[in-house]
């Protein structure tokens, strides 16, 4: 298997397939109401809307840097303000990060193999997560994923 085939194959697994640590993202974010996901439980820094915005945002920002863009926060902002709760505006967020993550996924089974171990387009930044190689890339965007899902199951538990 290639390196294209096994990263896509991993971020696939963790969107929509069968992790192996419980629920995939789409299903948690699926299971979410709208009420739910605007609300902010009592000690709770975000909400449920801003966690998948923040998830969006660094999803686009891996693809604009697999695509030779050099590094930054996302364009709309580490952490964007989810604003105040609508319907519609809940769900043309989870249509956006699911079609994100599909664009992604097609960049990366396209991505050349003799290019996985060379170094993206910047210096390293450890805060920023720059100047690591694009494999390291895909696999930090797979695992903030996971961990971002940890925290949307538990707020709606807390919240729903």
């Amino acid at each position: 298997m290639s390196t294209s085939e096994q990263l896509s194959a991993s971020l696939q697994s963790i969107l929509n397939g069968d992790p192996w640590y419980g629920p995939n993202t789409y299903d948690i974010i699926d299971n979410i109401s709208f009420d739910a996901a605007y609300e902010t439980p009592p000690g709770s820094v975000h909400n449920i809307a801003g966690i998948v915005l923040h998830m969006l945002g660094w999803t686009l920002e891996t693809t604009a840097r697999m695509q030779g863009q050099t590094a930054g926060d996302p364009a709309g902002g580490d952490w964007p303000d989810p604003g105040t709760p609508d319907e519609q505006k809940w769900q043309h967020l989870i249509n956006s990060f699911k079609l994100a993550n599909f664009t992604l996924s097609g960049i990366i089974e396209d991505f050349p193999e003799d290019k996985w171990d060379a170094p993206t387009n910047d210096k390293r930044n450890r805060a920023l997560g720059s100047g690591v190689s694009y494999r390291a890339l895909v696999e930090g965007l797979t695992q903030h994923h996971i961990y971002h899902s940890g925290q949307l199951a538990l707020l709606n538990r807390i919240v729903g």
